[in-house]
């Protein structure tokens, strides 16, 4: 919580440093060795239950909360309570970014996916339910990945066990909208070539599917299948460069341009891949330990690579979306 410094500091209370305002537990004595002694019970019992804006240091979390030594503070209390994680929202810790760009952002895309909708016909008599689909993948997955994300950060203070299904979550929304995000432009980058379009499409699912299988079937889970695991996610978010490749040959980089928007689905892989590489690398907290804590740390640039990745996605896909019907079935009378 914020604060000042006192010479009369409750049992279990510290101060960061002089130059902090943030009030942090810290275990008493025996407090990391007893099974029985929890931070939060350390604390008198007026405080542990008023109080709910107290923030950890690094030192006073479990090893299960334990993810990245750069971040040396800002973290939430372990209640387990629902109803805490949800106050948690309210205030600020080394979560609310992680929590609120991705609860935003799921947010924005129900709103857009309802316009989506409702404009789609009125723009093209001939457009169908096939665009209606294509469109319902792309915003499924990116309101099912962005919505997870927000759940597990909001909720990743409440225990170990939640905070393991929550992460289950968190990966369940990767694939979703890594899956959802191919769905548009296979469709009307090869809509003169059903077969290929199915195939390909076939196979991403498949991928997907076994991806899902990996995040929450607990024997991969283990450290054994961590290699296996991160093949397989590697796999999922390259599987759309083989189909990208083989329309370059068939269209010429032009004419898939005019497809599927070629320009802007690399862009938004390159965005992907720069937001993973920097959390990869932790940073910028790495360069300055405990400097980064609250803003700007790795994990919430990750997020914002994804938002503007979704964004820039979605602005392809109208695009190609117009001039799918723009041309109509006159674009495939070349292949006849």
């Amino acid at each position: 919580m914020s604060g000042t410094s006192t010479s009369k500091s409750p049992v279990g209370l510290r101060h960061r440093r002089s130059s902090s305002s943030t009030t942090t537990i810290t275990e008493p004595k025996t407090g990391l060795t007893s099974p029985t002694l929890t931070p939060a019970q350390s604390l008198p019992r007026k405080t542990a239950k008023t109080n709910s804006r107290i923030l950890l240091l690094w030192d006073d979390i479990p090893s299960w909360r334990r993810d990245n030594a750069f971040i040396h503070s800002g973290y939430r209390d372990i209640r387990a309570s629902y109803v805490h994680s949800f106050q948690s929202l309210f205030y600020l810790h080394n979560e609310s970014v992680n929590i609120w760009s991705h609860l935003v952002g799921a947010l924005v895309a129900v709103a857009c996916a309802a316009y989506v909708y409702y404009v789609i016909h009125p723009r093209y008599e001939e457009a169908t339910s096939s665009d209606v689909f294509v469109f319902a993948c792309f915003f499924t997955g990116a309101i099912l990945c962005l919505g997870m994300s927000a759940t597990y950060h909001a909720l990743s203070d409440h225990s170990q066990a939640v905070a393991k299904w929550g992460n289950k979550l968190d990966y369940t929304g990767i694939v979703a909208l890594i899956v959802g995000s191919y769905v548009p432009p296979m469709y009307y980058g090869f809509f003169c070539r059903p077969v290929l379009m199915s195939t390909y499409l076939y196979l991403i699912c498949m991928l997907g599917a076994g991806c899902g299988v990996v995040s929450w079937v607990e024997r991969f889970r283990t450290p054994k299948w961590r290699p296996y695991r991160a093949s397989m996610f590697i796999g999922l978010g390259l599987s759309g460069v083989v189909p990208i490749i083989h329309g370059v040959t068939i269209y010429g980089y032009s004419g898939l341009e005019h497809r599927m928007s070629i320009s802007l689905v690399i862009a938004q892989g390159a965005m992907y891949i720069i937001g993973a590489v920097l959390y990869a690398m932790r940073w910028p907290e790495r360069s300055s330990p405990g400097s980064f804590d609250i803003w700007g740390s790795s994990h919430q640039i990750f997020h914002l690579f994804v938002l503007l990745a979704a964004a820039t996605h979605f602005y392809g896909m109208a695009k190609a979306f117009d001039n799918h019907h723009g041309l109509g079935h006159a674009q495939c009378v070349p292949l006849e």
